[in-house]
């Protein structure tokens, strides 16, 4: 690693202040972050600590929706999101302990890695990501491998998670990194199903639109036999071949649906 500037601000308004700076990176819970400055790959002349940020912290319930501010960590969102089982059984298996009670959902989210677990959960429940400055549709967040609709210094303050009829995530985990080989998350609300498909897209999370189409009129396993993914474009390397990926993506549905139903 190198010498820079570590800054630890105690609002999130400092925190915007400090990354107004050329070339400050904003630091999580490092899980990424860190691990990329010990290899040199990024250079930033200071970091700005936001875990010292109270109102970045912490898991509520909002009429029908479940508001977790960005600084939470993996651990106390698969602790206190009780009232979204399938969300708190996500965070629970997010990586090892010592990943679990320092990662955090903001910084999973912003980091956007196509293989992360919160990317599926967010775009599957239609969830809304709260920044400092404004408000975005997690349709409209996630916009290819590692690329979000943030702009430079904008922090994710909260998440704010619609809660569905049913939901269910199954994942297909790498042993070593437990990050997803292939991951889905399937979530049934009034007006209809999202189904989100994470680690297997070289263009990232993405919604499995003729699932959702066919788990619309019928909410079981039954309704995905026979439904395939198209190999195109998935991610090919010593884990798995995109046929292989675009398997598991029907596979991993079909059990999340039953799971969910």
């Amino acid at each position: 690693m190198y010498a820079f500037e570590f800054v630890k601000p105690a609002t999130i308004a400092e925190a915007v202040k400090a990354l107004a700076d050329e070339d400050a990176q904003a630091l999580g819970g490092g899980q990424t972050l860190i691990p990329t400055l010990k290899q040199r790959l990024a250079s930033p002349s200071a970091l700005v600590s936001l875990n010292g940020i109270a109102d970045l912290k912490g898991v509520a319930v909002e009429g029908r929706e479940l508001r977790i501010g960005g600084g939470t960590t993996h651990a106390t969102v698969a602790r206190e999101a009780r009232t979204y089982p399938a969300l708190a059984a996500l965070a629970g298996h997010i990586g090892d302990p010592a990943v679990r009670n320092r990662g955090t959902i903001g910084g999973s989210l912003a980091n956007n890695d196509p293989s992360a677990d919160y990317p599926a959960a967010a775009l599957a429940s239609g969830a809304t990501i709260v920044t400092n400055a404004r408000e975005i549709a997690a349709d409209d967040y996630f916009q290819g491998m590692f690329t979000t609709a943030l702009e430079p210094g904008e922090i994710i303050t909260a998440v704010r998670f619609p809660i569905p009829q049913k939901a269910n995530y199954q994942k297909f985990a790498q042993p070593a990194s437990r990050f997803a080989l292939v991951g889905v998350f399937v979530a049934k609300f009034a007006d209809g199903v999202r189904v989100a498909v994470t680690g297997a897209s070289e263009s990232g999370v993405f919604r499995w639109s003729e699932a959702e189409a066919a788990l619309g009129g019928n909410f079981s396993a039954d309704a995905v036999k026979g439904l395939k993914a198209d190999a195109d474009g998935m991610i090919g390397d010593l884990h798995g071949t995109p046929e292989y990926r675009a398997h598991l993506i029907g596979v991993l549905t079909a059990r999340a649906v039953a799971a969910a139903a």
